[in-house]
């Protein structure tokens, strides 16, 4: 399992610094007002934070964030194979890191489309595996149960399932949906029930349903 490399620089959240820039601005009073706790940045402090955090992370160090989020993570991770440089997975990057998953697993192809994550991906765990056969064989060593979310025959309905606490939820590329070593490798294979005409849901939303369920089941709110 490797890691992606970190891309820094500004994202799409904190391009605007014009009239109506996002965040805050410097810290009140100067720097003899400055809080004396080791998780703030002082270049953060001086100039402002125009990051995309919710405001208990403001001028925190970008380290520190990642830290108090490792203290509260939840045990499910998210998995979604990358053949053809999936768009999706910026989006499942920016919401597995709204619901504190345990970290984020790209499959297939290293190199993902990161503009949708909002530069989530900072604060986000997010890992490499070159097939689903490395993901499967990382799952049970870590005692992960891999849940496979796809519509295809014979899958269970997510709706009335248990996920299990401990799990990686795992989508497949857009359009083709999950590779057949995946299906046969996972544990089970739940389907997200749909009433519409579409044959399928986009695979970020799909992911952001999943996601859901595990929060309402395990999750204290």
């Amino acid at each position: 399992m490797t890691t992606p490399e970190d891309e820094d620089g500004p994202g799409p959240t904190e391009w605007r610094t014009g009239p109506d820039p996002v965040g805050v601005g410097p810290w009140p009073g100067g720097p003899g007002a400055w809080p004396d706790d080791p998780r703030y940045d002082p270049e953060l402090l001086a100039a402002g934070d125009r990051r995309n955090v919710v405001d208990r992370y403001r001028y925190w160090r970008r380290e520190a964030v990642v830290a108090d989020l490792d203290a509260r993570r939840h045990p499910f991770h998210v998995a979604i194979e990358n053949l053809h440089h999936d768009a999706n997975i910026g989006t499942i990057v920016r919401t597995a890191n709204a619901f504190a998953a345990a970290a984020v697993h790209v499959v297939g192809r290293r190199r993902w489309n990161r503009r949708g994550a909002m530069v989530t991906d900072r604060y986000q765990h997010v890992h490499h595996h070159p097939d689903v056969a490395a993901l499967l064989a990382w799952a049970r060593t870590e005692e992960l149960a891999v849940v496979a979310v796809d519509n295809g025959p014979g899958a269970a309905h997510l709706e009335t399932a248990t996920l299990p606490r401990r799990c990686v939820l795992l989508f497949g590329q857009e359009g083709v949906g999950l590779t057949p070593e995946a299906v046969a490798g996972a544990d089970t294979v739940l389907a997200i029930a749909q009433f519409g005409s579409t044959r399928s849901i986009n695979a970020g939303v799909a992911a952001g349903i999943a996601m859901h369920a595990w929060i309402r089941a395990h999750a204290a709110v």
